[in-house]
């Protein structure tokens, strides 16, 4: 028998309390907030088997689940403002055996303060302590002279070179390269990290990223610049409102009900149910297949009309899903598709996950509210009937916009 895959447990800590910036978590970057920001790296990060948000905060815990994130309550005496990090990190690592009635194998500290972590990021982390380093932690390079001031109270001020001897100034490429460390993101054994209680111990790698992308935020002028930083940074998201056009999308995968139906059941004398498609989604669905995208059908129904709309329209489905964000993560996988370049539709509660992972997610009209916040693209076809011809629009051309007109939709029955 193999040895099940290690188990790697992303936390994020995200108090409600923050003086600096209040509410400082739930601040929109992007368009996004910052709590939804570090869920959305973890979830997309390829090694990352879980992601949990401790937080003493209803907004934050109601902003990290419809990004994706199991909540974790934090007690008051972990919510202060002399609350460490760590601490928060080791109540919901025993939260989380207590519901897996195991000790994940790394655990990874992940700060919402950090705007554009990215999933390489986590992945780097991650990886370098399951090759064998004890903890890990992002860092930028780092080509400044620092001083310290050595004045105090009754001396003038005094400068101190820190890291270079003040009176000889080398050529920078003549230096050693220093690495700045980012607070974005850290990896720790689970089992070293509990005994010490501390994230650095052992043998800690130095995971190199982007240094364009070091910004932390603690005060309004930092959180501005996040704000200016985010059209530049953000390439592969999209703007909120938006719709994605020719080359924005590798792979499309769709919701059933409500998104693919008008979210109806009609029940005959004999117990069948019916559901109403529209034959502009089967013509929108053969565009997408003739022009080599990628499709899918994800649900979590078990129902054999699922099974036969998705035979009829010849594409893949994935139906009977619990955990609709981790199956469409290995599709991606298995595929060799980046989730940032998919585009995922749906209605309902349970597709929040796949929008967090998603780079396009859309929700059709009549979603749930909280859908519709949570998608950055937004369909105007009415009950999801026709929705998927208008996504095929948007990706292929305005050709695809309007029903044939001799075909106003048929049935499909539930064997």
């Amino acid at each position: 028998m193999r040895d099940p895959a290690p188990r790697v447990l992303a936390v994020i800590p995200a108090r409600g309390g923050s003086k600096g910036v209040p509410a400082k978590n739930l601040a929109e970057v992007g368009g996004v907030p910052l709590v939804a920001r570090a869920v959305r790296a973890c979830r997309s990060a390829r090694l990352v088997s879980e992601v949990l948000v401790s937080t003493d905060d209803p907004a934050i815990a109601e902003a990290a689940r419809a990004a994706g994130a199991t909540v974790v309550d934090r007690p008051a005496p972990l919510s202060g403002d002399t609350a460490t990090s760590e601490a928060a990190v080791l109540h919901a690592l025993d939260a989380d055996e207590a519901r897996h009635g195991r000790l994940a194998d790394v655990v990874l500290l992940v700060q919402c303060t950090s705007p554009f972590l990215t999933a390489d990021d986590v992945d780097g982390v991650t990886s370098a302590v399951l090759e064998g380093a004890d903890t890990a932690v992002t860092a930028a390079p780092f080509h400044g002279f620092l001083w310290r001031d050595l004045a105090t109270g009754a001396t003038p001020s005094s400068g101190h070179g820190v890291n270079h001897d003040a009176a000889h100034r080398p050529r920078r490429q003549d230096r050693p390269e220093d690495l700045l460390e980012t607070g974005a993101a850290y990896a720790m054994r689970a089992d070293g990290f509990r005994a010490v209680r501390h994230r650095f111990f052992g043998r800690t790698a130095l995971v190199r990223t982007d240094p364009a992308r070091v910004l932390e935020i603690d005060d309004p002028h930092e959180l501005a610049r996040a704000r200016a930083l985010a059209p530049l940074l953000d390439g592969n998201e999209a703007p909120c409102g938006s719709r994605p056009g020719p080359g924005d999308v590798d792979a499309v995968v769709l919701d059933f009900d409500g998104t693919q139906t008008d979210d109806t059941v009609q029940i005959d004398a004999e117990g069948r149910e019916r559901v109403s498609v529209h034959r502009g989604d089967g013509l929108g669905i053969a565009a997408l297949r003739d022009a080599g995208i990628p499709l899918l059908i994800l649900s979590t129904e078990q129902n054999p009309v699922v099974t036969a709309r998705a035979r009829k329209l010849r594409i893949p489905v994935l139906h009977g899903v619990d955990r609709k964000d981790e199956a469409l993560k290995q599709w991606c996988d298995e595929q060799g598709v980046d989730p940032a370049r998919v585009l995922y539709a749906g209605n309902d509660a349970n597709d929040l996950p796949c929008f967090a992972l998603a780079g396009w997610p859309v929700a059709v009209a009549g979603a749930h509210e909280p859908v519709r916040r949570a998608a950055r693209a937004v369909t105007t076809a009415p009950g999801g009937r026709g929705a998927v011809r208008e996504i095929a629009s948007w990706l292929l051309g305005p050709d695809l916009r309007s029903p044939r007109p001799t075909d106003p939709g048929h049935a499909t029955t539930r064997p």
